[in-house]
């Protein structure tokens, strides 16, 4: 809550610069049809990444092989719409992380601390009761957008 609300007001501040501007939404290729949500939303030097399970892309199926398994696709879902959007996991500045069951906490770490081997982003973890499409894990971004789109 405290990191969302420093961005915000990095924002709000001008900071991000994006004070005054227009949101765009960004469907990457990939996504699943028919959901009512973007891929991501990008606002002046910002990405606000939608959360991502290990789902096969184009699909909302989610991939086998349990906690790791989702991990890694998850990431590899978030790395895509980074890519589309203009932006890498390098400029990544915070996730958070729902976990079905925070016994899995550990396991999805080793897999998260592979895509950020070196200054990694702020990130939070929390249980949930409940994902979508029975995931085990869903992790959303915000990243600093680079140039384009």
């Amino acid at each position: 809550m405290r990191v969302v609300l420093c961005v915000l007001l990095a924002v709000v501040s001008g900071a991000g610069s994006a004070w005054g501007q227009e949101k765009q939404a960004i469907a990457a290729p990939g996504a699943p049809p028919g959901l009512p949500f973007s891929s991501a939303v990008r606002v002046g030097n910002l990405l606000f990444l939608s959360g991502q399970i290990g789902r096969k892309p184009g699909t909302t199926e989610v991939v086998p092989g349990g906690i790791e398994a989702e991990t890694r696709q998850a990431m590899e879902n978030i790395k895509a719409v980074l890519e589309y959007a203009g932006s890498s996991l390098g400029r990544v500045v915070k996730c958070t992380v729902f976990l079905a069951d925070f016994k899995d906490y550990a396991a999805m770490n080793a897999v998260y601390a592979t895509f950020f081997p070196k200054d990694p982003p702020a990130r939070s973890a929390m249980g949930a009761s409940g994902l979508a499409f029975n995931a085990r894990v869903e992790i959303e971004c915000i990243a600093v957008a680079g140039v384009g789109r």
